[in-house]
């Protein structure tokens, strides 16, 4: 695999963004309980955010050692959300906000249901039973670990709450 030496467009932007959205983190991981002992409730989120810190700011030094991208000829802002944007990485952000509105109204398993199903179907593009499958198994190994085995109480929805 070969390493790319220039730069994509918006790539030293995202770096630095990473960078101030990791700063804030450790920043609000310190506002906890700050760094009083080793066993107190923020240590393990700020080790968490240090380590986004650290990690962001080795990308962003790579992203600044690379040579600039040529400046295109004609770019436009449609070229550029097309390259930053792509179809499936917006079906994807939209499935993730569907599925944080529809968690609180059906219910963990059935929104995760319909989350997986249509994840697996847009993404992947095995076609509805392949989707079908895949959901299922596992949303019932999910069910299997944390509803039966750990206990822990899955959300009921508001619209079907004896439905699971």
């Amino acid at each position: 695999m070969t390493a790319q030496s220039v730069r994509i467009r918006g790539e030293a932007t995202f770096a630095i963004l990473l960078v101030v959205f990791a700063a804030l983190a450790f920043w609000q991981s310190h506002a906890i309980s700050g760094f009083s002992g080793l066993s107190e409730p923020g240590v393990f989120p700020m080790l968490a955010s240090a380590t986004m810190l650290v990690s962001s700011l080795f990308v962003l030094r790579g992203v600044l050692r690379k040579d600039l991208p040529a400046p295109a000829s004609g770019s436009t802002l449609r070229d550029f959300l097309a390259e930053a944007l792509p179809a499936r990485l917006v079906m994807m952000v939209a499935l993730v906000l569907a599925y944080v509105i529809a968690l609180p109204l059906f219910g963990f398993v059935a929104a995760s249901a319909l989350f997986l199903f249509s994840a697996f179907w847009v993404m992947w593009r095995r076609g509805p039973l392949v989707a079908l499958v895949l959901s299922a198994a596992s949303l019932g190994g999910i069910y299997l670990i944390f509803r039966t085995l750990f206990q822990v109480v899955l959300p009921r929805g508001t619209l079907f709450p004896g439905l699971f």
